[in-house]
C-alpha cells in the first residue's frame, strides 16, 4: 500500500467506503503527478544502472560462493542424511577422511554459475525497485524500512525462478558420496530419468524459501547498513557493509531455515514433481523428525552466512565503487 500510494497518493483516501459512488468512476488517479514523478525518477532499464548492478553482483557471487561452498556441503548432508550426518563437527571429519579436501567444493562450479545469475537478478530487481519507488520524505524512517522487505520477498521470487535448474542439480551432487561423480554426470542421469522437468523441480519449494528468506536479508541489510551509520559514524564503510551482510544472511537463513530443509529434499530425489511435493514432504519430516528436524543443518548454514554473505555485499558494494571508477563513470 506505502508503495503504490508513492504514485497514486488518492486512491486510498478519495473517498470513504460509504461514498464511494458504485460505478468504477471511484477509482481518481492522478495521472498528472504519476507522470511528474516518473520523470524525475532514474529510468528502471537505465543502461548504465543495469549494467553496474550485473557487474558489482557478479564479483559479489564470486566471493560469496567460495567462501560458503564448504559449510553448504556440510548442511546438504546433514538434512539429506542425518543418520549417518549428525553433527557439524563429525560431518566435517567424515567427508575429509572419506573424500577428501575437495569434496567441500562439490557442485562448486554449477553453484557459481547460478549464484551469479541469481545475484544479478536478484541486486538487479532489488536496485531497480529502489530506483522505481524512491523514498518521497527521505525524513521518514519508518517507510524507509518498510519497502526493503516488502521488495524483497518481490526479489525472492524472482530470483527463485533463475535459481531453480543450479539448485536441483546442486543438491543432487551434494548428496553422492565419494568421488568421481560430477555434475555433468547428474545432469545426464536427470534428463534419462525425468527428462527437462527434472531441472524445475521443487518450484513451490523455491519460492517458498526465496521470497522469505530475501525479504529479511535486503531488509535487515537495509536496517543495519543504517543502525551503524548512525549510531557508529566513525565505522568505515567497508566493514558496515560487511557485518551488515553477514549479519542479514544469518537472520535470513534462521528465518528460511524450516522451508529450506523440505526443498532440499524434494530436489534430491528423482522421483519428485514440478509442483505438488513440497508441503508433502515438509509434514512427513515434521511427523518423522519433529518441529527440530525442520532446522536440521542450521548450525553449518549459520557459521557459512556469515562469512559467505559478508564477503557477498562488500563485493557488491567494492563492485560499485570500481565500476565508477574505472569503467563507466557516472
Amino acid at each position: 500500500k506505502n508503495i503504490f500510494s508513492h504514485f497514486f497518493p488518492n486512491f486510498w483516501s478519495i473517498h470513504s467506503r460509504e461514498e464511494r459512488p458504485r460505478s468504477t468512476q471511484h477509482i481518481h488517479i492522478n495521472y498528472r503527478i504519476f507522470l511528474v514523478r516518473m520523470s524525475e525518477t532514474v529510468s528502471v532499464t537505465d543502461p548504465r544502472a543495469v549494467t553496474r548492478d550485473i557487474f558489482s553482483a557478479t564479483l559479489g557471487s564470486i566471493a560469496c560462493c567460495y567462501t560458503g561452498q564448504p559449510f553448504d556441503t556440510v548442511k546438504v548432508r546433514m538434512q539429506t542424511n542425518p543418520n549417518v550426518y549428525n553433527g557439524v563437527g563429525n560431518s566435517t571429519l567424515s567427508i575429509f577422511r572419506n573424500e577428501g579436501l575437495t569434496a567441500f567444493w562439490k557442485g562448486a562450479v554449477p553453484t557459481a554459475m547460478g549464484m551469479a545469475a541469481e545475484n544479478a537478478m536478484a541486486f538487479g530487481v532489488n536496485e531497480a525497485l529502489k530506483r522505481a519507488f524512491p523514498d518521497d520524505d527521505q525524513n521518514s524512517k519508518q517507510l524507509s524500512i518498510f519497502k526493503p522487505f516488502m521488495m524483497g520477498t518481490i526479489t525472492g521470487c524472482f530470483s527463485a525462478l533463475v535459481l531453480l535448474p543450479s539448485e536441483v542439480v546442486k543438491a543432487k551432487t551434494q548428496i553422492v558420496v565419494g568421488t568421481g561423480t560430477s555434475s555433468n554426470q547428474v545432469v545426464k542421469k536427470m534428463m534419462s530419468e525425468q527428462g527437462f522437468k527434472s531441472m524445475l523441480v521443487g518450484l513451490d519449494a523455491q519460492l517458498a524459501r526465496d521470497s522469505c528468506f530475501y525479504a529479511f536479508f535486503f531488509g535487515s541489510y537495509e536496517v543495519m547498513t543504517y543502525c551503524f551509520r548512525e549510531f557508529v559514524p566513525s565505522m568505515p564503510d567497508e566493514l558496515n557493509y560487511f557485518l551488515s551482510g553477514g549479519f542479514a544472511g544469518m537472520l535470513g537463513w534462521a528465518m528460511a531455515m524450516p522451508l529450506d530443509v523440505p526443498k532440499t529434499n524434494v530436489q534430491s530425489r528423482y522421483d519428485t514433481k514440478i509442483v505438488g511435493s513440497y508441503f508433502p514432504e515438509l509434514l512427513k519430516i515434521s511427523r518423522e523428525r519433529g518441529i527440530i528436524g525442520l532446522y536440521s543443518g542450521l548450525g553449518p548454514t549459520l557459521i557459512r552466512a556469515f562469512p559467505a554473505n559478508a564477503a557477498l555485499f562488500l563485493g557488491v558494494e567494492t563492485g560499485k565503487k570500481l565500476f565508477d571508477d574505472m569503467i563507466w563513470r557516472p
